[in-house]
């Protein structure tokens, strides 16, 4: 089976339990909403602020309700759509150069165009760039959270995007789904809701009569047997219903529901309506920066380890020290993402390493004594410390 993206909704039925309001949603306080490129844009670039409007007229009815007390973190694909018209651009371009021109085109008139329209509600909004170094390393994580936590305590609806002028192909998310569930994760929401040009994901192409919408995703065995489609038609974005259920499991098995419906639909998934396809929880909360570094972080090189380091990264707690390594790849400084390695070459683990990559040949094998009593006492340290390990297979 096949699901996928389309414009409009399929006539079909639905698969699951589904059928009345949802207790995940309306007692939801803290949500955060994704909204995809080509639902806020023309199909050939720039902005649709009638789109923009309808959306923040259901967001800011949401937010009136002050005896809910809701609070809302607008993840906001875009930019690069938006400042396409303006640079006299037909098509989304393929080199990175004239994608982050148009987003740094776009990106003003979108934030331009959402200040407008929350004004109409007396309600303001500020701008959130994030890059992957901004959320992977421990300083700029904490700096990003408290930014976002004082903006919604000031009542103000931030709004994020990836830093599409700067960011390069190494330091990418990638898609904004998953960095709505990041994001998620990071402002410790109740709710993850995806909107874009389709109401649900399905269990055929929704295009064709005769396929269901998936009602409720319960965990992974549900999508057993469905394919998942790629980009919609508007070919303004980068993301598809590929990107979409990856964030969807992403959020869920960090303790967060999802709903992923179309974004004329906003207001009855905000309500908590039986709309679109809602994941529920798999999992609990994890170590705040863990979920980033093993969804977000792009390994800048790789440590090989030998067989007791593996079981002490895997199965232990402790830090990996320079005498469990047995080989070195890659060109990285103290603090970047690095993959650690099995000798078949698995990847078992990422962590942030304490060392640059030209340091570490001579750490080899070492024990952290040895290297401290003929380097210096500042070579006593791990390589990788456990609070800036995440394992990846066990």
């Amino acid at each position: 089976m096949r699901a996928g993206t389309a414009d409009g909704t399929a006539s079909g039925t639905e698969t699951g339990t589904d059928g009345g309001i949802r207790p995940e949603v309306t007692g939801a306080r803290r949500i955060v909403v994704k909204v995809g490129s080509s639902s806020l844009t023309t199909a050939g670039g720039g902005l649709d602020a009638d789109r923009v409007d309808a959306l923040v007229d259901v967001l800011a009815r949401i937010l009136g309700d002050t005896a809910a007390g809701k609070e809302i973190v607008l993840v906001s694909s875009g930019a690069i759509a938006a400042g396409l018209a303006p640079l006299g651009l037909d098509r989304r371009p393929k080199d990175l150069a004239r994608q982050q021109a148009a987003a740094s085109v776009g990106q003003g008139l979108l934030v331009a165009r959402y200040t407008a329209s929350f004004a109409r509600y007396g309600r303001r909004v500020g701008q959130v760039l994030l890059t992957t170094d901004d959320t992977s390393r421990r300083a700029h994580y904490r700096n990003a959270r408290r930014t976002l936590d004082q903006l919604l305590a000031m009542g103000a609806v931030p709004v994020v995007n990836e830093n599409d002028t700067v960011a390069t192909d190494e330091i990418r998310f990638g898609d904004n789904d998953r960095l709505a569930a990041l994001v998620a994760h990071l402002v410790r929401a109740d709710l993850l809701v995806l909107l874009s040009d389709v109401d649900g994901l399905y269990d055929g192409d929704p295009s064709t009569p005769g396929t269901s919408r998936i009602a409720e995703v319960t965990g992974p065995a549900d999508l057993e047997g469905v394919s998942i489609g790629s980009a919609g038609k508007a070919g303004v974005g980068t993301g598809g219903m590929v990107t979409k259920v990856e964030a969807a499991r992403i959020a869920a098995a960090a303790g967060i529901p999802v709903v992923l419906t179309s974004a004329s639909r906003a207001a009855d998934a905000l309500l908590g309506r039986p709309t679109g396809t809602l994941f529920h929880r798999t999992g609990r909360r994890s170590a705040d920066r863990l979920l980033w570094l093993a969804h977000a972080s792009t390994p800048r090189g790789a440590l090989t380890l030998d067989d007791g380091a593996v079981r002490a990264v895997v199965q232990g707690t402790g830090s990996l020290l320079p005498a469990g390594i047995a080989a070195v790849e890659g060109e990285f400084s103290a603090g970047d993402p690095v993959e650690l390695r099995d000798g078949a070459g698995r990847a078992v683990a990422r962590g942030l390493v304490a060392y640059d990559a030209g340091e570490i040949p001579q750490l080899l094998g070492r024990s952290t004594r040895d290297l401290a009593r003929e380097l210096g006492p500042e070579y006593e340290r791990e390589v990788v410390h456990r609070d800036d390990l995440v394992v990846l297979h066990s």
